[in-house]
């Protein structure tokens, strides 16, 4: 409790020299998380995207976002996890963990948005479909491909997504989560460029703290 309200002061005096209009608020632009999440490189500032394949607002985002992720300074980490609010989203979330287990994820991550979403040929909630298309488009011998969907290290990081999803406090996506602390959104914050705006300034914040604390 403590420390959170230090962090509630730090971040009420930071933004009280600033313009209102042009300064992120928190509880307006941006929101701290339900519970704190673990990051995996606590020496850096981590942004997590959450997403799901089946959303056109997470669609849309992935241009602005990649253009941004190559430009994020050295002390910041990005990562990726598939959204999880309820089993419909299961198939997709699927489709990353194996997709990524069997090394073709940097490959296939932008044509899966694009099947679903430009060319119409998957159906983001048909898990057997997913299956089909991931040995097609990654050239893989289709067993391995089932497997990796039902291998217990993607069950793992499925119940990883569903505790992530429910501790970010997430109601929608895409959904940017800032050093497991702080949440903003397209929706939250007004759109793609905005979104990722207001992840800058709390990084930025972020930075200062850390400093503060040195």
């Amino acid at each position: 409790m403590k420390n959170m309200l230090l962090s509630l002061m730090l971040w009420a005096g930071l933004a009280s020299g600033a313009a209102w209009a042009d300064t992120p608020q928190l509880g307006t632009q941006f929101e701290q998380v339900a519970q704190q999440i673990t990051t995996d490189q606590p020496a850096k500032i981590e942004v997590m995207e959450i997403f799901w394949y089946g959303c056109p607002h997470c669609y849309h985002m992935e241009q602005p976002l990649d253009a941004w992720v190559k430009k994020l300074p050295s002390d910041v980490y990005f990562k990726r996890v598939p959204g999880l609010p309820n089993p419909s989203w299961a198939p997709m979330a699927k489709a990353y963990y194996a997709m990524q287990e069997l090394g073709v994820l940097d490959k296939l991550h932008s044509k899966l948005f694009d099947a679903i979403h430009k060319s119409k040929t998957l159906n983001p909630a048909d898990e057997a479909g997913a299956i089909d298309w991931v040995t097609q488009q990654g050239g893989l011998d289709k067993i391995k491909v089932e497997k990796a969907f039902k291998s217990f290290a993607t069950n793992m990081q499925l119940n990883k997504a569903m505790q992530i999803f429910r501790a970010s406090g997430a109601t929608g996506v895409p959904a940017l989560v800032i050093d497991g602390k702080y949440i903003t959104g397209s929706s939250m914050a007004g759109g793609n460029e905005a979104a990722l705006q207001t992840a800058d300034y709390i990084i930025q914040n972020i930075r200062k703290e850390k400093a503060a604390k040195k």
